[in-house]
């Protein structure tokens, strides 16, 4: 029997997928990937075709892919000793691995032999496409590189890819070893009950008569938002803040080693530093250019954080009778809340009994069949085995009744799975050369606030956007249809990348599409018109802090990977440097708060990630704000814009420069003027 993670099965058997198998597995894929790369290298150079170098190139490693993935996926939402174990055993092979292919000089000589020949030019835009970008890539990874230096390369490939994977593992488990246990259920004034009872029920699991609060997002969010018992927030506060930053967990020498290798290797490439390395190839081509954009950002938003910074300290201050100064920082979240009930008279958590988690994927579906054509039905003949009772598998069909692809949905958080949400693929399909087409196998993970007793999973409004978002990342990837699949879905410039994510949240504040899913579990009625009104009066309150934290999380990202002189030779703590870099775009406070780069998992849980690419995510909201003015203009459900959306920016993947493709569905290039007036920063 074949080892269940070099099974190719549309359904994956996750039953079978138990550490014990991981090793031999990989193993075996990497010999596979190799013998395939060998006979790539040593064909005659005179008899190379498209075919037989770059297409047998993309080939030779999909199997090791797919299996690996496997294994880093349940990493993420299934950790264990053994499986934690057994991957780490193989990921420095498996890196090296990656590493070796752009440094193989005969693999090299080929491909460029290929490049250099009249059949080249005369290849299909998407093949030339991909020839290009197969060729900037061995470039940015070293194939140029003389001889001498390409032993240090690989070896540096290898160790940014452990040090980042114990980057990730620090966080989780610094977040999974706190908790909070109150006894007293007076201290608990102002917390919402939901929050209360999910407490309890944490508790009841570990076998304790008391209430149980952790720092997974929905335990951690409404204890500092609304719990009255200021000592209490502290604690949590001094708890979140410290992940990352303590024996046995700290990761401080790690971002500093991390931010060595990146800056070493981006010398050994020759550029100056690795902000400008990564970003070469994306839609900001520089790290001047990105840089450039976040401080506009911030000097756009600077007079009206300042006036929301001190207005939270005078509405504090008033409230109690007492003088203005600093609030402490495990304050903001309260009292802001607190101001937004005084001047909008509402409260976020009004909204959660309108969120059932059931009624939300049931609109976003539906929403989907309207605007794109598309069908969703879960699968639940038992056909399709999932890692967790509480995981989803769905097929998904365009309006021909054709299967595009199936997905995954794991919602609720747990200690054995990653913080966060994200999207991720298993398979790529796509166009086969015999004309028909292969189905894409992706999934979508989150940590919402999970179910309490028989009550439904109630979620909050921005958990709604979160799933969106995921979900706007995922027809991405079902919806592709390019024929090579590394130019398929989601693989495309990381600036861009958040385009189709990010639009999926503008339904969510929408009247016509929440009353499609917002409906109150018990009696299903709408959300109240005078409700939805302050819903979106609120929208934009302190949205000035919001615009500045994204521009403090760019900007350190990028003052961090473009200016290593910041932190060379640095032996000490990172934080002094990182706050220093973001001061003016930091809520002040007392005491001080310290920034995340010692938990910021975007940046150094992965070689590259989002590593001097954070700006995209406001980058792209530059994209989707104003793409969203054609469907505001057209229909927030036109089927017309759905199709045009499908086919200019979901189906293309990276056959084309993203700004080509942006202008194909919006007839012009990008502009600022949506994006302002959405956040409130212009009229």
């Amino acid at each position: 029997m074949a080892n269940p993670f070099l099974q190719t099965d549309f359904e994956i058997r996750w039953s079978q997928l138990t550490p014990e198998h991981i090793a031999l597995a990989i193993e075996q894929a990497l010999t596979d990937a190799q013998t395939a790369i060998d006979e790539i290298a040593g064909r005659d150079v005179k008899t190379v075709t498209f075919e037989n170098t770059f297409l047998a190139l993309e080939k030779s490693t999909e199997r090791l892919n797919q299996a690996w993935g496997k294994v880093t996926h349940l990493q993420l939402v299934a950790d264990s000793p053994a499986l934690r174990d057994a991957h780490n055993a193989m990921l420095p092979k498996v890196s090296a691995f990656f590493a070796r292919i752009p440094l193989n000089a005969a693999l090299w000589e080929r491909l460029r032999a290929f490049w250099n020949t009249a059949a080249a030019d005369e290849l299909s835009p998407v093949r030339r496409r991909y020839l290009e970008e197969t060729v900037a890539d061995f470039r940015q990874q070293g194939a140029d590189l003389a001889q001498e230096k390409r032993a240090r390369f690989e070896a540096l490939q290898s160790e940014l890819a452990q040090v980042t994977q114990k980057y990730a593992e620090n966080v989780l488990d610094a977040t999974n070893a706190w908790e909070l246990i109150v006894e007293d259920e007076a201290r608990l004034a102002g917390l919402p009950e939901h929050a209360k009872a999910a407490a309890q029920r944490s508790a009841e699991a570990k076998g304790k008569a008391a209430w149980r609060f952790t720092l997974h997002m929905p335990s951690q969010e409404p204890f500092m938002t609304y719990l009255e018992d200021a000592e209490l927030r502290r604690e949590m506060w001094t708890a979140a803040v410290a992940v990352g930053g303590k024996a046995p967990h700290d990761n401080s020498p790690l971002v500093l080693r991390i931010l060595a290798l990146r800056t070493e290797k981006a010398a050994m490439l020759g550029k100056a530093n690795f902000a400008d390395l990564t970003l070469e190839r994306r839609m900001a081509k520089s790290a001047a250019t990105a840089l450039a954009f976040v401080e506009d950002m911030g000097v756009r938003a600077k007079t009206a954080f300042a006036h929301e910074c001190l207005e939270l300290e005078e509405f504090k201050a008033r409230s109690l009778g007492t003088s203005a100064g600093r609030l402490a920082p495990w304050e903001i979240g309260y009292w802001a809340e607190k101001l937004r009930k005084v001047r909008y008279d509402f409260d976020e958590e009004q909204l959660r009994p309108f969120f059932p988690m059931d009624r939300v994927i049931g609109g976003l579906f539906e929403l989907a069949k309207r605007v794109f054509g598309l069908a969703i039905v879960e699968r639940t003949d038992g056909s399709a085995e999932v890692w967790h009772p509480e995981v989803k598998f769905y097929d998904m069909r365009d309006d021909g009744g054709r299967h595009v692809g199936s997905f995954y949905a794991d919602w609720h958080p747990r200690e054995s799975k990653r913080g966060g949400a994200w999207m991720d693929s298993f398979i790529t399909g796509g166009p086969r050369p015999d004309g028909s087409r292969a189905p894409h196998l992706g999934l979508m993970c989150g940590n919402m606030t999970p179910p309490v007793g028989d009550k439904p999973a109630l979620l909050t409004h921005r958990e709604v956007q979160t799933i969106f978002h995921e979900f706007g990342h995922l027809i991405h990837h079902l919806l592709g249809e390019v024929e090579i699949k590394a130019l398929n879905g989601v693989n495309v410039a990381w600036d861009f990348v958040e385009l189709p994510s990010q639009i999926l949240e503008n339904w969510c504040w929408e009247r016509e599409s929440l009353d499609l899913f917002a409906r109150h579990h018990e009696t299903g009625a709408a959300i109240p018109e005078e409700m939805f009104t302050k819903m979106v009066a609120a929208r934009n309150f302190r949205s000035a802090c919001a615009v500045m934290r994204q521009t403090a999380f760019g900007k350190m990202d990028l003052l961090l990977h473009a200016k290593p002189e910041l932190t060379a030779g640095l032996t000490g703590d990172v934080e002094s440097v990182a706050r220093a870099a973001i001061a003016e775009c930091l809520i002040p406070t007392e005491p001080a708060s310290p920034t995340i780069v010692k938990r910021f998992t975007h940046l150094f849980s992965n070689p590259v990630g989002y590593a001097a690419g954070y700006y995209s995510y406001k980058w792209a909201e530059v994209l989707d704000a104003d793409a969203f003015t054609r469907f505001k203009k057209e229909g927030v459900f036109s089927r017309k814009v759905g199709a045009a959306f499908v086919e200019h920016i979901l189906s293309k993947g990276n056959s084309a420069d993203p700004a080509e493709l942006f202008r194909a569905f919006m007839g012009r290039d990008p502009e600022l003027t949506a994006l302002l007036k959405r956040c409130g920063l212009a009229a």
